[in-house]
């Protein structure tokens, strides 16, 4: 069987597991790990507080520091509400294309890392290879925190580490960064003929989501004047607003969700800032002034730092020398590269498949970019045995 064979028939394994972030992935890290110990690497398994989630750490080649990760996470999006023309957890191959929940986010790149393992093992590497494997990326990146935190208890220094997040092979150097809140708003309930004697969380959630909507065009003058990202300014985004019961009753509870992506850490820093001084300053008075229990309470959901460009790079010129362009981009999505960049390593963004196709109904991946990601690893491997 080709190495293209045995990726394909690893994908439709890894699709077959329904790992959306809302449940368990153990059954997928049970089976990338058995793959991984038949290859003969090391593991490591870290859990989440339920134990019905867990990263994976393997390592083959030698003890030590300076080795290449490759990362990707297991977690993908939910498909209710999506019309898909064949079943999502079964892989259905089309025409060069490979279809199913998470063919191109991630699963496609962790089925190609996994397929090359035994090749990997079968040479004499010069330096460690790690494979990891996580979960809750889509959900703020959760299990990769947990990861990096645990390599470095463990204290692996690995110096590279390449995450396989679909960028149809194009070399990623930069990203935004994603922070990601809930506003909780408490209010009092009444009858609505009488709306002066409650307080409408709802209404304050509007006044709160008109601030945000302020401070997001205020953001487009902050951009910096070199940016390179589209758009070149720090997104603010409000995904989700629930509140109230009927339409005869003063709303007393309203949650709004909402995030930013940051081109530059301070634009971050200046949305909270400003909003929270709102809350302190207008929302709250005006609640407590009729009720003084109201409340508004954030919580944050996550804080993810973008991948910062940086002039010296060595995972960037290996994948480079790897995939033989001599070009890097930056993206407005978020990976977890930033976390891994915290800890020191060099990190580049370079996978198979689109993003284009990501969180979609009908997600693919076409064998040609899943070929395309082999070569690399093929090259990683040569390289790191040379």
């Amino acid at each position: 069987m080709t190495t293209l064979a045995q990726t394909r028939a690893i994908l439709s394994d890894l699709i077959a597991f329904p790992t959306v972030s809302s449940d368990s992935n153990l059954e997928l890290i049970t089976y990338a790990a058995d793959l991984l110990s038949s290859a003969g690497a090391t593991l490591s398994l870290s859990r989440d507080e339920s134990g019905t989630k867990a990263n994976l750490f393997a390592t083959l080649g030698p003890a030590g520091d300076g080795g290449v990760i490759l990362s990707g996470h297991t977690d993908v999006v939910p498909v209710t509400g999506q019309d898909w023309t064949s079943d999502p957890f079964v892989m259905d191959e089309r025409d060069g294309l490979l279809f199913g929940r998470g063919t191109c986010d991630m699963k496609g790149f962790i089925a190609a890392a996994l397929a090359m393992a035994p090749r990997f093992a079968a040479v004499e590497l010069k330096r460690p290879l790690h494979f990891a494997f996580t979960y809750d990326e889509e959900v703020g990146c959760m299990g990769a925190r947990t990861l990096v935190g645990e390599i470095e208890r463990m204290g692996v220094k690995p110096s590279v580490a390449i995450i396989g997040e679909p960028t149809s092979m194009r070399v990623i150097e930069g990203h935004k960064g994603c922070y990601e809140y809930t506003t909780e708003f408490t209010g009092l309930e009444g009858h609505a003929s009488r709306p002066e004697l409650g307080v409408n969380a709802v209404e304050y959630a509007t006044r709160y989501i008109t601030r945000l909507l302020d401070l997001r065009e205020a953001l487009k003058a902050r951009a910096p004047a070199a940016s390179r990202f589209t758009p070149p300014w720090t997104t603010l985004q409000v995904g989700r607003i629930a509140g109230g019961v009927a339409h005869n009753v003063i709303a007393g509870q309203c949650s709004v969700e909402w995030e930013v992506r940051p081109v530059q850490a301070g634009d971050a820093d200046f949305v909270k800032r400003d909003i929270a001084d709102y809350v302190d300053t207008v929302l709250k008075p005006a609640m407590h002034s009729v009720w003084p229990q109201a409340d508004i309470v954030t919580r944050t959901i996550g804080e993810v730092a973008g991948l910062e460009v940086v002039d010296v790079s060595e995972a960037r010129d290996i994948v480079f020398e790897l995939t033989g362009t001599t070009e890097a981009d930056v993206v407005a999505f978020g990976t977890e590269a930033g976390l891994f960049q915290a800890l020191g390593m060099s990190v580049v963004v370079c996978g198979p498949g689109s993003i284009a196709q990501a969180h979609k109904p009908d997600e693919y991946i076409a064998l040609d970019q899943l070929s395309a990601c082999l070569d690399m690893l093929d090259r990683l491997c040569v390289k790191m045995a040379a």
